[in-house]
């Protein structure tokens, strides 16, 4: 099989973007670009502004995620997390 057969534009990954970001992000594990720590989401420090958040490691203090809204967007930088990790599935009941 040749590579470019495999190579398909970005309205592929739609599906899987779809299952990924539907999940309750603040159980998704992130793994620190500056220290290595992994926690979830929610474990973070949170940094509000009327503009957006800035969502710091605990450990070292890296800033590992920041969203700003503006009029018609939300930006999302996500350049201080090495990893993020979802389950595959979540119980609505229990949120694991």
């Amino acid at each position: 099989m040749q590579i470019e057969e495999l190579r398909l534009d970005g309205n592929a990954v739609g599906g899987i973007l779809r299952e990924v970001f539907t999940h309750e992000m603040t159980n998704v594990l992130a793994t620190c670009v500056g220290c290595g720590s992994k926690g979830r989401i929610a474990e973070l420090l949170q940094y509000a502004h009327p503009m957006g958040v800035v969502l710091r490691c605990p450990t070292c203090d890296r800033a590992e995620v920041r969203i700003v809204r503006t009029s018609t967007f939300y930006c999302v930088d996500i350049a201080g997390v090495q990893l993020l990790m979802t389950p595959e599935s979540v119980s609505p009941a229990t949120g694991e």
